[in-house]
């Protein structure tokens, strides 16, 4: 017997061959458990013995009496040696059992013997009683095992941890319940708020019913119905001043049709004049309250007067050449937001503003009054643009997606047909330059052109339609001489131009620019607009530092950056003078911003 250990109750018992038989096999013990305190084998397991593997043509009476045999005396003989090995063994070999293992164990738990004989003799049995064969390394291995056992029982390591469970389970506190503190009748309560407790600070209780005060009407009410003086706000209207620029105003001619032939260029030249465009701080004046809406520039080939649109409903008139500080006027011919500017093509004299207000009235500087040409209050226009060369009728989108069509001629401020587009809504209208029974129209997400012709009330089917762009989008132009251009602006951060040439079922794209058109909310939103001197060339504002307007040729190359030290904020909005090398651009602010050469002034 070699190793022994005892946990409890069990103990565990490895035993090796100590004798041979005289035929030369040996009886081999393997670990088996059993209990030493009870002295009773738990379980005995016989594997095949040499009388039976020796004996296969034996009949089986002759098997089965070798087989009862043979447990007998190895029953006699294991109870030998399980007395003797409890009283000179204590633990077992660590390479029998690995520690993790034994502590695993519970000090009850049965252990199994299993004993395998491969001879038959009876001498081999009572040789399991002698421990002379074994070496004095084995001893000294039990030894030191005994010693170790001896130092982990003085430790009580087992006690230790039962009292310390036990302290753990004294030492959590037994759920108690809160118990509410109880209500005096005298005392007295939180400090309450009298609004809420509906009484008037002197004590006195309100009445039951309170009269809700008066809302007023909105901060900028619909203006009457009719014409409106032009009085500035910002000045006064009996001075001789604004007397003399109303006349000077009112007799500006208009613009010759040979000179804008002439004004058509090489790209090359363009550039070059471009170049000599600057800005300065006396061309940057603050001209109305809120952000600029929408800016238009005076056809004059003498004078540069700007008018510019707010979202509060004022018109700012600048009048750059007279270098005062007298040379801005405002006034308030609307009550929301002017989303669209233009002078007259016909009468330069003629201003005329669209607004959110349902209203599109015409400026007159030579009797001074903003005579109201279309009033339509319960669906807000959105642009609008002339549908006859000569300006007698206009073509008006609204964000209803309606379009109504003005004749200015007949009296009255109705309009004379009511068409319903195929879009949800309008952003912008554009006429064709040459074939004027062709507008384009920008909604959403989607460019219309249609044919004036065949408009109706109910729903009109568009021409063409353009829907490459994938996101909102700002607004869309015919080329101003030709028309064989269109260019978009949409959210996407992308500039597009097509070509509108041949107007049949479908219009080819051409160029895909990409340009930041991300505004945010707080600025007026980027469109783009041709130059009138050079069709192939387009304007736009930039978010890029620094601040800059950029001109862009229809293939999509830049062909110029208007930037300056007093150019500090974004131009959102830009127009270009058609006939000499202006521009005017309008921020969010208030202030236009206007480049000019020199020879200009």
């Amino acid at each position: 017997m070699n190793e022994y250990k005892e946990n409890g109750n069990s103990a565990y018992t490895s035993l090796r061959p100590i004798q041979t038989t005289t035929s030369g096999e040996a009886a081999k013990v393997y670990l088996s458990p059993f209990s030493l305190s009870n002295s009773k084998l738990v379980l005995f397991k016989l594997s095949t013995s040499p009388c039976e593997s020796n004996s296969n043509n034996a009949v089986a009476p002759e098997k089965t009496a070798q087989r009862k045999a043979c447990r007998r005396v190895l029953t006699s003989e294991m109870k030998a040696v399980s007395s003797k090995a409890e009283s000179l063994l204590l633990k077992p070999p660590v390479d029998a059992y690995s520690e993790s293992e034994l502590e695993h164990r519970s000090p009850a738990e049965p252990v199994a013997l299993s004993v395998d004989m491969r001879s038959s003799d009876e001498d081999s049995a009572p040789g399991l009683d002698d421990f002379s064969g074994l070496s004095s390394y084995e001893r000294k291995r039990l030894k030191n095992i005994r010693e170790n056992a001896n130092f982990f029982a003085s430790l009580q390591l087992s006690e230790s941890a039962a009292r310390l469970r036990e302290m753990i389970k004294k030492r959590q506190p037994p759920e108690l319940k809160r118990k509410r503190p109880k209500k005096k009748e005298n005392e007295i309560g939180c400090r309450r708020s009298m609004r809420l407790l509906k009484v008037d600070p002197l004590g006195v209780s309100l009445p039951a019913a309170l009269t809700e005060p008066t809302l007023d009407e909105e901060e900028n009410p619909l203006l009457p119905p009719g014409p409106l003086e032009m009085i500035p706000e910002n000045q006064d209207d009996s001075g001789e001043l604004f007397k003399a620029s109303l006349k000077t105003w009112a007799e500006m001619s208009k613009i010759s049709s040979e000179r804008t032939k002439k004004g058509l260029s090489s790209v090359k030249s363009y550039k070059a004049n471009l170049s000599g465009m600057a800005i300065s701080e006396a061309t940057v004046r603050k001209v109305t309250r809120g952000a600029i809406s929408s800016v238009a520039l005076h056809p004059s080939e003498v004078r540069t007067l700007v008018a510019a649109g707010a979202k509060s409903g004022e018109i700012g008139l600048w009048d750059l050449t007279r270098q005062c500080e007298d040379e801005v006027y405002v006034f308030y011919p609307h009550s929301q937001p002017v989303s669209c500017l233009y002078f007259s093509p016909t009468n330069p004299a003629h201003l005329l503003s669209l607004s959110y207000d349902g209203t599109l009235r015409c400026g007159d500087f030579s009797s001074a009054v903003f005579e109201e040409v279309y009033r339509n209050e319960g669906s807000s226009p959105s642009s609008f643009d002339f549908l006859a060369e000569d300006a007698s009728t206009l073509l008006v989108g609204h964000w209803d997606g309606h379009l109504s069509l003005v004749d200015r001629r007949t009296p009255g401020t109705s309009y004379e047909k009511l068409f319903n587009s195929s879009l949800g809504k309008i952003r912008t209208v554009h006429v064709h330059p040459v074939s004027r029974q062709y507008f384009i129209s920008a909604g959403l997400r989607d460019v219309h052109i249609y044919d004036v012709r065949c408009l109706n009330s109910r729903r009109s089917q568009p021409l063409i339609s353009l829907a490459e762009h994938s996101k909102s989008i700002a607004s869309a132009y015919f080329s101003p001489v030709t028309g064989n251009r269109v260019v978009t602006t949409c959210a996407d951060c992308k500039l597009r131009v097509f070509d509108s040439s041949s107007i049949s079922s479908e219009i080819p794209l051409l160029t895909t620019i990409r340009h930041n058109t991300i505004t945010g909310r707080w600025l007026t939103r980027f469109q783009a607009v041709w130059d009138p001197k050079q069709e192939d060339c387009f304007i736009v504002g930039s978010m890029a530092h620094p601040r800059r307007v950029e001109i862009f040729h229809e293939t999509g190359k830049t062909v110029y950056s208007l930037l300056g030290e007093c150019l500090v904020s974004v131009c959102s909005l830009s127009v270009m003078h058609p006939t000499r090398y202006v521009l005017a651009g309008g921020n969010s602010s208030g202030r236009l911003h206007v480049f000019m050469r020199q020879d200009s002034f």
